[in-house]
């Protein structure tokens, strides 16, 4: 209901960021975490980007998912928490427990302080990570009823990170949430409009496609959906009550190949997608690459597996009708253009 407060954690965040926009736009009161106070011009201008009021009445609460300091002061009196923020690096952490405890601690935290401030419900952001991994391949597509196994062959850093986290979070309201409900949000690969220079790790896809940095296509497939559909869908779990208890898998349409994504970046963009590849790289050449670049290797479990989801559930519970791939990917690249995120600073004006 408009008027009512909702805490949004990692305002800076790419998520995070759209999220604050629609609940302004909806009429919400809203504050959100950052790790530090200088960052709220950074979440103002990005608000300005995505077409919201850079001066709204947003509270900003100095609060991080590995220290208890601040957490009860950024939900005292809010009605809603939207828990996004989850640490997600571009390059692979030293040690796993970099990822998984921040992810699992940060969220009981985000639990704890919310059961104790009287919030309604706590929408947390988890991740296809924590449905589709660690599994056998199977013919129909992954939903909500899957999980991954964390100790999988295929399972890295992220995907356990995600997966324990959210678990945690269920067993948690099981056990000690009381009258605190839970909606759990898990997207795909997540595109869209970039707000400025902090955005989730899947866009560095589109930025290396439209820079040229990659020689040709790695055979991969994953979900697409766009930011703008994701953080509707949170809203949409924050306030439905067909939503409490339930995880939603949030992508738009089968999962697509970087072969796809640059086919459309290429028939749509123009002479802006001049130096998008055009040719699939053969995986023997993507394994000698990761032998010199960790990034590289992390993508090596799923080079040819093709997997698929669906959305059939936040449709029919929820009414959640998502933009299509195409446009999400469209989306992102062209905002990259806008704002200059490219490495051929004339293709700005293109």
């Amino acid at each position: 209901m408009a008027g009512e407060t909702v805490l949004v954690t990692g305002g800076t965040g790419f998520i995070g960021a759209h999220c604050i926009i629609q609940l302004l736009q909806a009429g919400y009161n809203v504050r959100t975490t950052v790790r530090s106070l200088k960052r709220e011009n950074d979440v103002r201008a990005m608000l300005k980007t995505g077409g919201a009021d850079p001066n709204a009445p947003v509270g900003f609460h100095q609060a991080d998912l590995t220290g208890d300091a601040g957490w009860a002061e950024a939900v005292a009196g809010a009605d809603y928490v939207l828990h996004v923020a989850s640490p997600f690096p571009p390059t692979i952490p030293q040690h796993e427990d970099d990822l998984i405890v921040p992810a699992r601690d940060g969220a009981l935290r985000v639990l704890k302080a919310s059961r104790g401030a009287g919030v309604k419900r706590v929408v947390l952001t988890s991740s296809f990570a924590a449905i589709g991994y660690g599994q056998p391949p199977q013919q129909r597509p992954f939903d909500e009823t899957n999980w991954t196994n964390p100790n999988g062959d295929d399972v890295r850093a992220y995907t356990k990170s995600k997966t324990i986290a959210e678990r945690a979070a269920w067993d948690w309201i099981a056990k000690e949430g009381g009258p605190l409900e839970l909606s759990v949000v898990n997207p795909v690969g997540v595109f869209g409009p970039v707000l400025g220079p902090d955005y989730s790790t899947s866009i560095l896809l589109i930025q290396r496609l439209m820079d040229g940095a990659m020689p040709g296509c790695p055979r991969l497939y994953f979900g697409v959906v766009d930011v703008r559909d994701v953080a509707d869908l949170h809203l949409r779990c924050m306030i439905d009550p067909a939503a409490k208890g339930e995880r939603f898998l949030a992508v738009s349409g089968d999962f697509m190949s970087i072969v796809d994504i640059a086919r459309t970046l290429r028939s749509r963009l123009g002479a802006a997608a001049r130096r998008v590849p055009k040719n699939q790289i053969p995986d023997f050449v993507v394994r000698l690459a990761a032998m010199r670049d960790p990034a590289v290797k992390q993508i090596l479990p799923e080079l040819g597996k093709y997997k698929n989801g669906t959305n059939a559930k936040a449709v029919r519970l929820l009414g959640w009708q998502p933009r299509s791939r195409e446009d999400a990917v469209v989306a992102t690249a062209e905002s990259m253009v806008a704002l200059g995120l490219l490495k051929d600073a004339s293709r700005k004006a293109a």
